[in-house]
């Protein structure tokens, strides 16, 4: 499907934004007539249709150019509607709504009737989160529907953080977007399954590990890799995602980034340098970018993806990039430049 225009709804997020604004009624308008609209989260942008309906749903896969076994999460808006999606509410779930929501946390529960078939993959589960993002919220309201919003980003590429992020990829195949400006978090929702006991941590996000079972005890971490024959209950698990144009290889030592900057540059690439703050003096490449200080790894999550597109913008060849602490966030950010780089990991 194509349009004439996608249309480009700016809020101001310096005013009280409800349900009953120009511009989130609008744009529910898209979403009840079963279109798909770009909504600003405070993780990423999402791609947002009605979620009761197969024939809305179906039009995500196609404008992203996703596998149709790649399951999509649910956003609520209030408690409540999660009764309509959910065949019932795991003691687990209930004790993880109350710590977390409204915020970037993915819930997997036992599905009920009424979702869309096309949303879960098939699945007997589905995956539900209620966004904090007051402009997902009010959308949401206004549209009276559940939503279903993977990334608003083609398929593979890195996910958006901005309205400019999503009119790059998806213009002329969305009706429209909601600007509500730059997102706060920058990497997508934890995926915790409650329909096991105990629940299995699928992909790590903003709510970290450490806080998960703060309030639940021990959880299971599942592997992140599948089998080619197996489907994935959350996004994010089977397929590449989050690569950039160029192609990304992670460097552990520090001090050997150079070294592999120099070899491509002898070949005649144009190489760029992901770096971070404290070392991008270091560095002579055609392009170097930081994503932030290493002191706070939640600036870096939420610049990532941005700096990526950066290198695209750029037409980076190859990029080199570092690496950072697997505790706390770090978990997530190095989840998602493991993807990016198509497991490319150089330890030495």
């Amino acid at each position: 499907m194509s349009y004439k225009q996608t249309n480009h709804w700016i809020v101001d997020n310096n005013q009280h934004i409800n349900k009953n604004s120009n511009e989130i009624k609008e744009a529910a308008l898209w979403i009840k007539k079963g279109e798909l609209v770009a909504l600003p989260t405070e993780t990423v942008y999402g791609l947002g249709a009605n979620a009761l309906s197969d024939e809305a749903v179906q039009k995500i896969f196609i404008a992203k150019g996703r596998p149709s076994d790649n399951p999509l999460i649910v956003h609520i808006s209030r408690k409540e509607q999660l009764l309509r999606l959910v065949s019932h509410i795991p003691d687990s779930a209930n004790l993880l709504i109350n710590a977390f929501w409204p915020g970037p946390l993915t819930i997997i529960f036992p599905k009920g009737e009424e979702v869309s078939t096309v949303v879960t993959a098939g699945l007997d589960t589905v995956a539900v989160r209620m966004p904090s993002h007051p402009v997902a919220q009010a959308l949401i309201e206004a549209a009276n529907v559940p939503i279903a919003a993977p990334s608003a980003n083609r398929s593979g590429k890195p996910s958006p953080t901005s309205a400019t992020h999503v009119l790059a990829d998806l213009r002329g195949k969305i009706a429209g977007v909601v600007d509500g400006g730059p997102t706060a978090e920058g990497v997508e929702s934890t995926v915790i399954d409650c329909t096991t006991t105990p629940p299995i941590l699928y992909r790590p996000g903003g709510v970290t590990r450490e806080q998960l079972e703060a309030v639940l005890g021990p959880i299971r971490i599942d592997p992140a890799l599948l089998g080619k024959d197996e489907q994935p209950k959350s996004p994010g698990m089977k397929y590449t995602h989050y690569a950039p144009e160029g192609e990304l290889t992670l460097v552990e030592n520090q001090a050997a980034i150079q070294t592999f900057v120099d070899k491509w540059r002898e070949k005649q690439f144009k190489v760029g340098i992901m770096a971070t703050d404290e070392h991008k003096q270091d560095y002579d490449a055609d392009v170097i970018l930081s994503v932030g200080s290493r002191n706070d790894l939640a600036e870096v999550a939420h610049n990532l993806y941005h700096v990526l597109r950066q290198f695209d913008e750029q037409k980076v060849d190859v990029i080199i990039g570092e690496t950072f602490p697997r505790e706390g966030i770090g978990v997530a950010i190095m989840n998602r430049l493991e993807k990016a780089a198509g497991g490319r990991i150089i330890q030495r």
